[in-house]
């Protein structure tokens, strides 16, 4: 799985290039999260693990998601 920074978020993407969803910060609960647009997209259990191994590297800031500059 591939984790791609985009405006503060990153893209989940699975082996086959498909977006899953996004990790994002929410600043006013100081939580990260994931979050899928399409509701309809079910998870593999490697995937769900691959997402919780990333989640908890933020939380715990072993990595963080690469800010862009908006020009």
């Amino acid at each position: 799985m591939l984790f791609l920074p985009a405006q503060q978020e990153l893209d989940c993407i699975s082996d086959s290039g498909r977006i899953l969803g996004k990790i994002k910060f929410d600043g006013a609960k100081d939580e990260y999260s994931f979050y899928s647009e399409d509701q309809s997209i079910a998870l593999t259990d490697a995937e769900k693990s691959s997402i919780a191994e990333r989640l908890a590297s933020l939380i715990s800031g072993q990595s963080s998601i690469a800010m862009q500059d908006e020009d």
